[in-house]
């Protein structure tokens, strides 16, 4: 675990004092804990970094980089955390979460470019990142030995398309990828090559052998599985983002119980389902009560929801909203493109403020420390 003292004391260059002194007062009250996030911001002249920020906001970093980043991973017990370029980027960033600097960026190798996420062993040795191979279209879990200068040491093959965030399971052996079905290739950019003939999944795979051991199809070929979380109990709550035609109001959300092998795609309320715009972001589920945040910027809103049930339990609005990470018993922090940082609760509607910074937040949000579950 790492000391508290020694994570990154983080702000944002351009912030002004009294936003950040502001919102280092509300942070730091007795009933709950510090905030320590990393993500991938842009800037009002398009630069992209890598930026942190701590409860406090008295220290600051900001690390420029080449690419748009994406989402990142804490490494456990260790002195890293990862960010990733997005699609189709081809580095992914190292920071020692004690200096505060750069360690190193690998680079995808040639033919492979990053889909934005990756997570660690629970040794933290290995790290697990979604990759595309864009000369054969084919998606894969890279395996990097964070302990040997990140060497890559094994390439295991998801027999499909457009991999995108994956997580660690309680059990330690299991990984849980999000596989969007959408083909792309750098030169195009981001232009999606195989609408009409997705293949998006939900897939459990043996993290030491590379075996895919389950795999769940959504209810329609155009719900592209994208961003998951997975509960302490083993529940994984993934969201899509359909790339049909957008007056329809497919289901946005799967849950799947790894104990019992159940698949579903809870029901919203119609009128919330046409609110979220077809498109999800940020998923992040709590680790001390049965609910789940999420985030669907294009709708300016998050909904929080009990994971067990599926059931609706709060809607909030929040313009642009963008990342999402637990926050206390029955909370959450979520990220603005606007620049805003907030609080959500589930006995509440509205979002509390928390500062605000000049630049457009990422859809994603790291822990600065690895947090247990």
């Amino acid at each position: 675990m790492l000391n508290r003292r020694g994570f990154i004391k983080a702000s944002f260059a351009g912030a002004s004092v009294t936003a950040v002194a502001a919102c280092s007062n509300r942070l730091l009250t007795p009933a709950a804990p510090a905030l320590e996030l990393v993500s991938a911001v842009d800037d009002a002249n398009g630069q992209h970094y890598i930026s942190g920020v701590d409860s406090s906001g008295q220290k600051r970093f900001q690390i420029p980089v080449a690419e748009r980043c994406h989402g990142g991973c804490p490494q456990p017990h260790g002195d890293h955390v990862v960010v990733f370029a997005r699609r189709p980027g081809r580095q992914m960033h190292v920071i020692n979460t004690r200096s505060g600097q750069l360690e190193r960026s690998v680079h995808a190798g040639d033919g492979y470019h990053y889909y934005g996420h990756g997570v660690y062993s629970p040794d933290a040795r290995l790290l697990y990142v979604t990759m595309n191979n864009y000369q054969t279209s084919a998606g894969l879990v890279r395996v990097y030995d964070a302990f040997d200068s990140y060497r890559q040491v094994a390439d295991f093959d998801l027999a499909g398309i457009g991999p995108h965030e994956l997580r660690l399971h309680p059990d330690g052996n299991t990984l849980v990828v999000a596989l969007g079905g959408i083909e792309t290739h750098p030169d195009y950019d981001r232009i999606k090559l195989n609408l009409d003939r997705m293949e998006p999944a939900l897939i459990l795979m043996d993290r030491h052998s590379g075996e895919i051991t389950a795999r769940y199809s959504p209810s329609h070929p155009q719900l592209s599985c994208r961003h998951l979380d997975v509960s302490p109990d083993g529940v994984v709550i993934a969201g899509y983002q359909y790339e049909g035609p957008e007056w329809e109001t497919p289901p946005l959300i799967a849950r799947l119980d790894t104990a019992t092998g159940e698949f579903s795609e809870p029901e919203l309320p119609l009128d919330e389902l046409a609110g979220l715009r077809n498109y999800t972001a940020s998923i992040a589920i709590s680790r001390h009560s049965p609910l789940a945040v999420i985030t669907a910027p294009l709708g300016n809103r998050a909904i929080i929801i009990n994971y067990r049930t599926g059931e609706l339990v709060q809607r909030i609005a929040v313009k642009d909203v963008a990342g999402a990470l637990p926050y206390g018993e029955r909370g959450f922090v979520v990220t603005s493109g606007l620049g805003g940082v907030f609080l959500l609760s589930a006995d509440s509607d509205q979002a509390v403020p928390h500062g605000s910074y000049p630049v457009r937040w990422d859809n994603h949000l790291t822990p600065g420390q690895f947090v247990v579950a």
